[in-house]
């Protein structure tokens, strides 16, 4: 017998650093693709305290490469939480008043049922073996979740890009659960190019020799190479040709003149490289072919007739969309096609387009007029639920 190959990332994948939810055969989560997921676990993170009548909840949706680890430090690689800027005490969502949840989502790789995770059937890793997930099975993982904790509905949902996906599915498949929404940086479906660039990823990572199939956990190995460039590849769309421009334009790497060789000679190569050698070490690879096919399958119109306005016929939610000028990952057109929707819809919803140059990260950095709309509606929902506004 092959030992497993244990570090840090494989390890999180069944116990992980947080909190644990597990589901047993009595309560199998139905998937999109016609089965059944039992056992599974989802794994959470929670801040601040929850208030007696349980209507303080926000629910975090974590992007395609987050986890849970939302405002605390990350357990693989020690650095502080992707949104620790903006969730915490006094801060715009503020765990003083709020009790803040995110989970890992299912398919992912820090202590959700993932491909890493141990199939309880053979005692290895599943692998490919698991079902391929949805976005809606994500979001029904977290129903689930939600519904353990006690909670009958979150006072806001709230997540940017694959994130932004789930809060919109939250929004359309449980109205009656989500007083409010904000989906951020994100679309109704994902776009023809957006699905190009997962395949070029997806290619990347099994065109790799030690990906063996799905199989390299249980051989010691891992397609370091192959995620690595997918990584590099999708980190390009993240980005704003302005971004690059002003942080790297041609500028030579720890050099005068070129090598005329295939070393990293510009800044950008580097930047790039180092992006995909940090990243292979906390994340796993059959978990990016999961999730990059996940959110490739979102197309919220479809599932509801073609007709985007039916799957919020009648919601109650509130809403604010944002989106950001530089974004061409998913520009505010998609934004904007969701609010029209909405509109159409009777709902009550806001929008805000911001100025930047930062591209789709920009959700996930310090953006001033980001954090004054989210606080804004923030607060005007709060009014309207009768909460304690600072």
């Amino acid at each position: 017998m092959v030992a497993l190959r244990v570090n840090k990332s494989h390890s999180e994948a069944d116990q992980p650093s947080s909190p644990v939810v597990r589901f047993e055969a009595d309560q199998p989560l139905k998937l999109d693709a016609g089965t059944l997921l039992s056992p599974f676990q989802v794994a959470y993170q929670t801040y601040g305290d929850l208030n007696a009548d349980k209507s303080n909840a926000i629910l975090v949706c974590h992007a395609l490469t987050g986890d849970q680890h939302v405002a605390s430090p990350n357990p693989v690689t020690g650095k502080p939480g992707w949104w620790q800027v903006l969730i915490g005490p006094g801060k715009v969502i503020d765990t003083d008043r709020f009790f803040v949840i995110c989970a890992n989502v299912i398919g992912g790789c820090l202590g959700s049922t993932g491909p890493a995770s141990t199939d309880p059937a053979t005692g290895k890793p599943y692998a490919l073996n698991l079902p391929v997930i949805t976005i809606r099975d994500m979001v029904r993982a977290q129903l689930m979740l939600i519904d353990h904790l006690g909670i009958d509905q979150l006072f806001c949902v709230i997540g940017g890009s694959m994130g932004g996906m789930q809060v919109l599915e939250w929004a359309s498949s449980y109205p009656e659960r989500v007083f409010s929404a904000l989906p951020i940086a994100t679309g109704a479906r994902h776009s023809s190019q957006n699905i190009a660039f997962h395949e070029v990823g997806r290619q990347s990572v099994m065109a790799d020799p030690e990906w063996l199939g799905g199989d390299y956990l249980v051989a010691g190995r891992r397609p370091e190479k192959g995620l690595a460039v997918a990584r590099m590849a999708a980190h390009i769309t993240y980005l704003s040709e302005a971004a690059l421009h002003r942080k790297f334009g041609r500028n030579l790497q720890d050099r005068d003149r070129p090598t005329f060789g295939f070393d990293a000679d510009f800044q950008i190569e580097s930047y790039l490289r180092h992006q995909g050698m940090t990243f292979v070490d906390r994340f796993d690879a059959n978990s990016y072919l999961y999730l990059t096919r996940a959110m490739d399958y979102f197309d919220l119109a479809a599932d509801h007739g073609g007709r985007l306005v039916e799957a919020f016929a009648g919601t109650k939610t509130r809403f604010c969309l944002v989106s950001f000028t530089s974004d061409w990952l998913f520009p505010t057109e998609e934004s904007r096609s969701v609010v029209h929707a909405l509109n159409a819809a009777g709902a009550s919803v806001s929008f805000v387009e911001i100025e930047t140059d930062r591209g789709h990260d920009a959700f996930l950095l310090d953006e001033p007029e980001l954090f004054a709309a989210i606080d804004g509606f923030l607060r005007s929902a709060a009014r309207a639920k009768g909460l304690a506004v600072r």
